[in-house]
């Protein structure tokens, strides 16, 4: 039984089970118990508070963890990072108050910095030579300035919204982060196994987003053109049809260039253009 250690509410948790759920994973939707068992794959999940995951996966309290990288960089816990899952993406950044002339990442220098994140702001400060005060606070670090705590903030930025509702504005952008799956160093070879199987499903998963299964009739007098614009994974699949002219094209797209290759696709006679969404896929 691998047990992952899973951020008990928030837009991880969220992004987290809804992963687990596309993988075919069922776990039960209360969390009113810490420990939850999945009722059809080798796996249970344990709630816990962010910044205690990495060091539960480092200490063997949970085999593996879905932890931000932001909180991972933080607490600095000896553990694997197994996969990076390309959600909850987001920024660590350095903020002051709009009014203020920024002349460049020296005006920090002498400066007292608000954040829940000290020892990345640390770290950082002291690479580049500056030397700052941190004041750490674990809450609402976004106020810190409007009320004389600090002359600027160092947090999570994602639209920029808060800072902008708190006259701030982002200066200095020091880490991007994104969800990671970390784990534990001396994982036992049957956890391992089980947690290959956890990272097929995944893959699956992620390989599918954005992409549309796509079938069109196309004329055989155009067909060669037609393949050049498909940025198919390998060579499209081609079907011939009763009208010997014809064929049906089945190829997998993108959806960031979808709309410009299907008007492409119709100005060189392809026709009945049917479009699917994909749910997994195994390269």
């Amino acid at each position: 039984m691998l047990r992952i250690a899973v951020q008990s509410k928030g837009r991880l948790y969220e992004d987290t089970i809804h992963l687990l759920a596309e993988a075919d994973i069922k776990i039960s939707s209360t969390r009113r118990t810490l420990l939850v068992q999945s009722s059809n794959f080798p796996i249970e999940v344990l709630y816990l508070r962010d910044d205690d995951i990495p060091q539960s996966v480092a200490s063997g309290v949970a085999d593996v963890g879905v932890v931000g990288e932001n909180e991972f960089e933080e607490r600095g816990e000896d553990a694997d990072v197994v996969e990076r899952l390309g959600f909850s993406k987001c920024r660590l950044s350095l903020a002051i108050p709009k009014e203020v002339n920024y002349t460049g990442l020296e005006w920090f220098d002498g400066k007292k910095i608000a954040t829940s994140y000290p020892n990345i702001l640390r770290r950082f400060m002291e690479k580049k030579g500056i030397n700052i005060e941190i004041h750490v606070i674990t809450g609402s670090v976004e106020i810190s300035p409007g009320i004389g705590l600090a002359d600027g903030i160092f947090d999570i930025v994602s639209s920029g919204s808060t800072l902008v509702s708190n006259n701030l504005r982002e200066v200095e952008v020091v880490m991007q982060s994104e969800a990671l799956l970390i784990g534990n160093k001396q994982m036992s070879e049957e956890k391992k196994a089980v947690l290959q199987e956890l990272l097929f499903r995944i893959s699956a998963v992620r390989q599918a987003e954005d992409k549309k299964y796509v079938r069109m009739n196309v004329p055989r007098s155009r067909l060669k053109e037609i393949v050049d614009v498909l940025p198919g994974l390998k060579s499209p699949t081609i079907i011939p049809l009763a009208d010997e002219e014809w064929c049906c094209v089945h190829t997998v797209l993108d959806q960031r260039r979808f709309w410009e290759i299907i008007g492409r696709l119709k100005e060189l006679g392809a026709q009945g253009i049917l479009v699917t969404p994909i749910e997994k896929m195994i390269l």
